[in-house]
This record gives structure tokens, sequence and C-alpha cells, in this order.
């Protein structure tokens, strides 16, 4: 009989520990430890001859590519990598009220005109799940619906030969095992539940989708392990001040990551956005400084957004630097490479910086037009409204190649821009663009003091500002 024992378990991070301590190791949370049972269950002395010989194919061997099923959602399934594997696991991760109940059960919905779809709420009664089909106009559809908690009556009803070819299990921060002591939502029992629900996916063939939830710092509930346990890892992420809605892939087996599906929030569900660059600049003013258009890449899609930086006048204190959308560590230092290599102090100034639509940006490539929409606030200098701006900025003030930088070209010629402020690129053949980006007058920056050539640098404000530093 397997050995019981007490362990303590970091109810953040997973870190386990043989006694109780204040503070984890792992997270340096505290008063996050806590004690749980667990069995013994290492195996002892194993010896030669005790386990069954695996074997060994080569590396060119023919593999079959499993078939997905599709949504009919596009942007649902672009995330997925073009639609759900059979027998996989996808966790899906977002803020409270952000929209993952909607939009899976649209997804649900949509699958089950097709295919069997189960969804198991563990966190609401049939009739509030009922209610928010009726709103989004899904009440006729096909879907089997259950409200229930106990993994050991799931295991019972799905464990058959024609099980649902889609599983959502919402959520599993809910759902219990009753041979584990610990209570719904510790470390041993979300990592017990979602491990027992996997094995019988794999074993049954069917996809099982996880909801999960997040901590205030972003992350989702539960132990790291969660998430090397299920194939595929989707965060839902939007501002609730904005409609924007976007779906990402932080990891996935079948398909490329950091993929990005764009929603629009409406009456009537979550909406699919098929051009998101328009979306996003659909709001854009043309003649008010502090504003660049910047092309970026989410995924394998090209994405226009708009940068807005304010620069407040001297204030008495600590200058503040607010950032939202952005890595604010960027920020400053982009701050110190205007002040160490083109002479704009920014130092005694409140710098803010937004990103418009909601959009969270993560690449280099945003460096630059940080830069010019900084420029072009403290110089109030409106940049030309049929620009885009993209490009890495280095330390010595050097406008780093990024990548992609042909399809980003062409989404800004697209949506009927004519000039691009970028970085010299790394030209194959002929070095002629061809298409659409052949239409741009590109400005090739090799430093950043190239795109302060661009602004009006006899302006009073700028003489203001270069005196200033000096």
């Amino acid at each position: 009989m397997a050995k019981k024992s007490a362990v303590f378990a970091c109810q953040s991070c997973g870190a386990t520990y043989s006694k109780w301590q204040g503070q984890c190791d792992g997270c340096s949370g505290w008063n996050s430890i806590t004690q749980e049972a667990s069995a013994d269950n290492t195996p002892k002395g194993l010896g030669a001859g005790r386990g069954s010989r695996i074997d060994f194919v080569p590396l060119d061997g023919e593999s079959v590519r499993p078939p997905r099923l599709t949504t009919g959602l596009a942007e649902f399934d672009r995330v997925t990598g073009g639609g759900l594997v059979p027998g996989s696991a996808l966790l899906v991760g977002g803020d409270p009220g952000i929209g993952k109940s909607t939009i899976l059960l649209q997804v649900a919905a949509a699958i089950s005109r097709s295919a069997s779809c189960a969804y198991i709420s563990g966190e609401e009664a049939v009739d509030q799940v009922r209610m928010r089909a009726e709103r989004l106009g899904l009440a006729s559809s096909p879907v089997q619906l259950a409200a229930a908690t106990s993994v050991r009556d799931i295991l019972t009803t799905l464990d058959v030969a024609d099980p649902p070819r889609l599983v959502i299990i919402d959520s599993i921060q809910t759902m219990y095992l009753d041979n584990l002591d610990s209570a719904p939502g510790s470390v041993s029992q979300v990592r017990g539940t979602a491990d027992t629900l996997i094995r019988l996916a794999k074993r049954r063939g069917f996809t099982i989708v996880l909801v999960g939830h997040v901590t205030k710092e972003g992350t989702i509930a539960g132990p790291r392990v969660l998430e090397h346990m299920v194939d595929t890892v989707l965060y839902f992420e939007g501002e609730r001040g904005h409609q924007f809605r976007l779906l990402r892939a932080i990891k996935n087996r079948f398909g490329p990551t950091d993929e990005i599906g764009v929603f629009e929030m409406t009456e009537a569900g979550l909406m699919q956005v098929e051009n998101p660059s328009a979306l996003f600049l659909a709001e854009r003013q043309d003649d008010v400084s502090g504003a660049a258009v910047f092309a970026g890449i989410e995924g394998t899609r090209p994405v226009l957004v708009e940068i807005q930086a304010l620069v407040s006048p001297p204030a008495p204190g600590t200058p503040r630097r607010a950032v939202i959308g952005w890595d604010s560590a960027r920020l400053a230092m982009v701050l110190a490479v205007l002040e160490a290599r083109c002479g704009i102090s920014l130092a005694d100034r409140d710098v803010y910086l937004n990103v418009a639509g909601g959009l969270r940006i993560s690449e280099p490539a945003a460096d630059l037009p940080v830069a010019a929409a900084l420029v072009s606030a403290i110089l109030d200098q409106p940049l030309a409204a049929d620009t885009v701006v993209f490009g890495e900025i280095g330390l010595s003030g050097e406008v780093r190649s990024v990548s992609q930088a042909d399809l980003r070209l062409k989404e800004a010629a697209k949506l009927g821009f004519e000039a691009a402020w970028a970085p010299p690129r790394r030209r194959s053949g002929r070095g002629k663009d061809t298409g659409d980006s052949a239409k741009l007058r590109i400005s090739e920056m090799r430093k950043l003091q190239d795109m302060l050539g661009l602004f009006d640098l006899s302006d009073a404000a700028m003489r203001t500002v270069t005196e200033a530093a000096e």
C-alpha cells in the first residue's frame, strides 16, 4: 500500500517543501504554502529486466498528419493552427469576464453542427449557460450541456465507446478528485484532475478544452506544470474599456506560436475581425502630434496599430513614466538613447505612452515608432498621416533591421499608406521591391539621427529642447 506522507505545496507556483515556510522560494509569494496529503509512490529496488524494451524508429519515417476539426471561426482556427486535433488538450486562460466562456460556447455551437460536443460547467448552473446561449442566438445548437465538478462522474460519463468529439471543461480550478484530501483549486487537485482528464481524452481520441483562471500577474493559476501537460496554451486578452479581444497562442504543438486571432465584443457575442489593422486605425486622427503608426507582426500576420505619446511640461517631484501596452523597460531605454545620442532630454518631463486599441506589443521593432511619437510630441509636429514606422534601436543609436520587413510594407501599402520609415533591409536577388510595397516611399534609417532629420529642426520647440539638454 502506498505510504502517506505530508507535503507542503505553494498554491501559486506548485513548488513543494518538506516543511512549512512563510515565503515560497520559487515565486517569492508569502503565505501561499499549505499542507497537502501525498502518496509516496516512488518505486523501490528497480533492477535490470523489470521494464519493457522500447523500440526505436528512424527519424525519416512516414507519419500521418492528424486530422483537423474545424470550427468555422476563421480567427479561432488560425490560432489553433487550422483547427482542433483529435486527442489533443487545450488550455484557455484569461482575466475574469474577458469572454472565455463566450468564445468557447460559440466554438462548441459551431462544431456541434457537424460533430458532437459537450460543455461541462463547474462554475455556472445549467440555466445560466442557457441564458448566455439564448443571448448569443445559440440556443438551438445541439450542444450537450451539464453542470458537474466531480471528475469521477465525468470519467464515468465520457469513458464510453463513442464519446463527444469535443469536451469543454469550465473551469479546471472547480474540478476535484475525491481521492485527494485537498480542496478544489489547490495545486494537487489542479494537477491531478488535469492529468486524469487529459489521459482520458488521449485514450478515447476526443479533444478537450480546459478553462483556467489567471492570477493578478496575468499567468494561469495553479502549478506551472499544467501548461506543460497540455498541447496548446491560449490566452484571451483585452481591456475592459475596449471592444477588441485577442486570442493569442503561447504554446502549440500542432501549429505556430504567438499567432493571434482578433475578435470584437458585441451584444451578439464575439465577432471575428478579418482585417484587424483597419479596425485598430479606424479612429486615428491625422493632425495630432505624438502619434505614429507601427507596422508590427503578430504571429504570421502583419498588424498596423497606432502608438501614442504624451510629454507633459516639467513638474515638481519625480517624473512619471506610464506605459500601457508596451514594455516600460524598453521605454526607459529609448528615452536614454534619445538623450545620450540625440541630445533630447526628457528627464524632467512626465512621459505617457499608449498602444491604441488595447493591443499588447512585445517585439523590439516598436522602438523606432515609439521614438518618433516621443519626438513628435515634444516638438508638437505631427507625422505625415500616410507614413508607417518600424525598426529596432540599439544603445549606440543605430537602427537595426527587423524580420519580415516586406510583409509589413505590403500590409501598409494595402491599407493606403504611401511612405515608410524603416531600417535598411537585407535584399535578395536584384534588390528591387515588387507588388504593393514598390509603391511606398521608403526612408531607410541607419541611425536615430536620420529620423530627427525628417522633422523640422528649425522649430523653436526643438531649439528649446536642445538648449535645455545642453
